[in-house]
This record gives C-alpha cells, sequence and structure tokens, in this order.
C-alpha cells in the first residue's frame, strides 16, 4: 500500500516537473518572441520561470489546494439562509427545479 502511494507521489512530482517546464520554455518563447516588437532585452529560461511565478502571485495568487472546491457551497448556503421563502421559491423556479431537491427545497439537501 505504502509502494503505493510512492509511486503514485513520484508520478505527479514529475508531471509537475514537466508542467513547469513546458510553461517557463512557452513564457520564454512569447516573451522573445513579442521582445524585439517592444524594443526589450530577451528572456533566459531562468529569467521566464521567475517572470512566470511572479505574475502568479501578483496577479493570480495560490488559491486552491485542499477545501477550496467547496468554498461556493458555504457561500451558497449563506445566501439561501438569508433569502425569504418567495425569494427560495423564486430560485427554484428559475433553475427549473435543478437546483431544489424535492420537499424542502434546499440546496443542500440532496447531499445530506
Amino acid at each position: 500500500m505504502k509502494a503505493r502511494w510512492v509511486k503514485r507521489g513520484v508520478k505527479i512530482a514529475v508531471i509537475g516537473v514537466i508542467a513547469v517546464t513546458v510553461f517557463g520554455f512557452v513564457v520564454m518563447s512569447l516573451w522573445n518572441w513579442l521582445a524585439p516588437v517592444f524594443g526589450l532585452h530577451s528572456l533566459t529560461f531562468w529569467q521566464a520561470l521567475g517572470l512566470l511565478i511572479l505574475s502568479k502571485i501578483l496577479f493570480g495568487g495560490f488559491r486552491g489546494g485542499p477545501g477550496h472546491a467547496g468554498d461556493w457551497r458555504h457561500r451558497m448556503k449563506d445566501r439561501w439562509e438569508k433569502m425569504t421563502p418567495e425569494q427560495r421559491a423564486q430560485f427554484c423556479h428559475g433553475t427549473s427545479g435543478r437546483s431544489c431537491a424535492a420537499g424542502e427545497g434546499s440546496p443542500d439537501a440532496r447531499q445530506a
């Protein structure tokens, strides 16, 4: 069982290294292709990788990871609790009943 997890971890690490390398070369190629147009200097692979990481920090952040995918459920549950019964009925009608379970009408009813 432990060997299986080690094998899976190595596979994920290899895929991660390949992905970072490919993205680094893509950024480097795009930069070096556009640099002469704007009068900029060319980048090396490591500079392009640094630029990629810096842009991720500044513009994308590091959202995600464990637990992030379920955040929308908590937000929806909070919104649902603040709705009046009329708003809830209107919401269910607007989604053709797909988001509301029969009976309670709560969007979380199917999970319980």
